[in-house]
Order: structure tokens, then C-alpha cells, then sequence
């Protein structure tokens, strides 16, 4: 069982690895650039992710979460969802979106690393 919970942190890792690359992709795409589907594709992941390791959490035992935290990263992450799916078919991203994005993904890791 542990192979299995290293296994969705590696993914979980990945997936916040896509949403900081995202921020990247959007910088060079420029302004006028739609939004990138990789945001949908990363916060996907980190959620899917997520929610399994908090599900495994009772056979484990080797961890154990600040469910609190959790919530809060969780609702962090739906706020990125949403802002990223509403935009999405846009043909060009609102100004404010991407540094909002990137303030969101930088505090979510912060939350992760510093939130104990």
C-alpha cells in the first residue's frame, strides 16, 4: 500500500509541476493568447490526486492530514478550476486572469510546504 500512496504523490507533484510549467506557457503565449488547456489537465490531476491520497489515508496510517489544510488547498484548487474552465473557450484571457492563476498556484504550494 505504500507503493500506492508514493505513487499518487509522485502524480500529485506532477500535477502541481504542469500548473507552475502553465504559468510559463501562458507568460510566452502572450496576452492576447487564449487559455491553455494544461491548466484544466494539471488542477485535474492535483484533484484527482488529492482526494485519493486523503481517501487512503485510513490504510496507511503512515500520515496523517491536516484536514483543514486540506479543505483550504482544495478550495484553492476548485477556484483555479472554475476561473480556468469559464475562460477557456475565450479566444483571448482577460489581463487579470494569469497573474491571479500564478498567485493562486504559488500560495497553494506555499500552503502545502509552510501549513504544518
Amino acid at each position: 500500500m505504500e507503493f500506492v500512496r508514493l505513487l499518487l504523490v509522485f502524480l500529485h507533484l506532477l500535477g502541481m509541476g504542469m500548473l507552475i510549467a502553465m504559468i510559463f506557457v501562458q507568460c510566452r503565449a502572450g496576452a492576447d493568447a487564449p487559455v491553455n488547456k494544461g491548466w484544466l489537465h494539471g488542477s485535474g490531476l492535483q484533484l484527482l490526486t488529492g482526494v485519493a491520497l486523503v481517501g487512503i489515508d485510513p490504510v496507511v496510517d503512515s500520515v496523517s492530514y491536516n484536514h483543514i489544510k486540506i479543505g483550504v488547498k482544495l478550495l484553492v484548487l476548485v477556484v483555479i478550476g472554475v476561473l480556468v474552465a469559464m475562460n477557456v473557450s475565450k479566444p483571448a484571457s482577460p489581463k487579470w486572469l494569469l497573474p491571479t492563476l500564478a498567485g493562486l498556484v504559488v500560495f497553494n504550494v506555499g500552503l502545502a510546504v509552510f501549513w504544518t
